[in-house]
């Protein structure tokens, strides 16, 4: 029983790391990023907040109630009628209600409305975080993959190169330093893929993260690498105001600032009421009522003082945010314009190594294979070729994984999926 769970389990192990699943692609995985990260719902549940929040912003402040007595003597018996002498004092019932300036309403309200534009905003940043984010893993994916298919095809050539080496120097191995130099290689060739694989394995896992998905859910990628052309792009202010979401929050803040001054405002104006008194009167007297209206002076000079420094400090927060803006819309012109620029150098270096420098090396590794087939040359000059050959390549994945790294980047500050 217990090895019959034992194999189901290793069984399982094995169909979960190589069996065969699904393969998507860089848009497939944005778009599940995109549907079901946490972050989504964390801000939509912030932002349905918000919004429930505005659906009462044109309250009424309650009205007041109270009851209790008034003009009443501490002597009870004077409370009662003596004669003709009516009691004194009387149970009063009051109720009072402020009525709010229409214009403090409306101002409230466009206020809180506007509360959540800036959430919706902070959203698309994160959201563009993660998206970059599942992007640089995924080009990982293919750098690692590239990598390894190399490492499998120089583990085939050294193995060529070391049993070769066995049977044409049965008795004189000890004198072929190459022959130790390819062991060598062999075993660090092996060494690498396991990284590589464990590598791949943790890309797979971040990406299901970033997915919303269980760690070890089992898929392929698709391995074309497709690059984007910067060249048209014009990296000046307006392409960033328009682009970027951490901009467009500014703006958004910027436009609730304003609102807010409204609001400070409309709290200078006006506001009026009515009090209504009953009193029921001791000892036969006669019912009797007060009606006033009321109004509030906000503006008067020692009650303004608060709402008019709100205004300043607001005008100048905004003045503030403005700056912060253009400061950022001028460190991204620059960090653009640069990474654009190395992008541009990575890929003329790729091409370079493309059709010129590991086509040349891997035709010297072919001739030099030939003569040393052919006992022309010895086995140390054709593992000198290979090193050189396997060397190039492992510089040219550098460069690439470079280059990918400067597109997510140029990516992530234009916010392109």
């Amino acid at each position: 029983m217990l090895k019959n769970r034992s194999f189901i389990l290793s069984l399982f192990i094995f169909i979960s790391e190589y069996g065969y699943g699904q393969t998507l692609s860089l848009k497939a995985i944005i778009d599940s990023v995109e549907k079901n990260h946490p972050v989504v719902e964390m801000y939509k549940n912030e932002i349905r907040s918000m919004d429930e929040a505005a659906l009462g912003a044109k309250s009424w402040m309650p009205p007041t109630a109270g009851i209790g007595q008034f003009m009443t003597p501490y002597n009870v018996n004077l409370w009662k009628r003596n004669g003709d002498m009516l009691g004194m004092g009387s149970v009063m019932l009051s109720a009072e209600q402020m009525f709010p300036n229409k214009k403090k309403l409306n101002a409230d309200e466009a206020y809180m409305k506007a509360m959540s534009s800036v959430e919706k905003e902070k959203k698309n940043a994160d959201l563009n975080e993660l998206v970059q984010q599942a992007k640089q893993y995924y080009y990982d994916w293919i750098i690692l993959q590239k990598r390894l298919i190399v490492s499998k095809a120089n583990q085939e050539l050294l193995e060529f190169m070391i049993k070769n080496a066995e049977l044409r120097y049965k008795n004189g191995l000890e004198k072929i330093s190459a022959y130790y130099k390819a062991k060598a290689a062999l075993g660090y060739s092996q060494n690498m893929q396991l990284m590589y694989e464990s590598e791949i394995r943790d890309r797979r896992i971040k990406l299901n993260a970033l997915m919303n998905k269980n760690s070890f859910s089992y898929f392929q990628i698709d391995t074309s690498i497709v690059w984007n052309d910067y060249s048209s792009f014009s990296f000046d202010s307006t392409l960033f105001y328009n682009n970027r979401s951490d901009l467009k929050a500014i703006d958004k803040q910027t436009n609730l600032n304003t609102l807010k001054i409204e609001t400070e405002k409309a709290s200078l104006k006006p506001q009026f009421g009515v009090k209504y008194d009953n009193a029921i009167g001791f000892g036969g007297q006669p019912l009797q009522y007060s009606i006033m209206a009321m109004v509030k002076l906000p503006m008067v000079s020692w009650a303004s003082k608060m709402n008019k420094a709100n205004i300043q400090s607001i005008i100048w927060k905004n003045n503030a945010l403005q700056s912060q803006k253009q400061m950022m819309a001028v460190e991204y012109m620059g960090m653009a314009n640069s990474m654009r620029n190395e992008f541009q150098l990575k890929q003329k270096q790729l091409k370079l190594y493309d059709e010129n420098i590991i086509p040349a090396l891997k035709n010297n590794y072919k001739t030099m294979q030939l003569a040393y087939e052919q006992n022309t040359e010895e086995l140390f000059m054709l593992f000198d070729a290979w090193e050189k050959l396997n060397m190039t390549q492992l510089e040219y994945f550098d460069i690439l994984n470079k280059a990918l790294e400067m597109q997510v980047s140029l990516d992530k500050l234009i916010e392109k999926k």
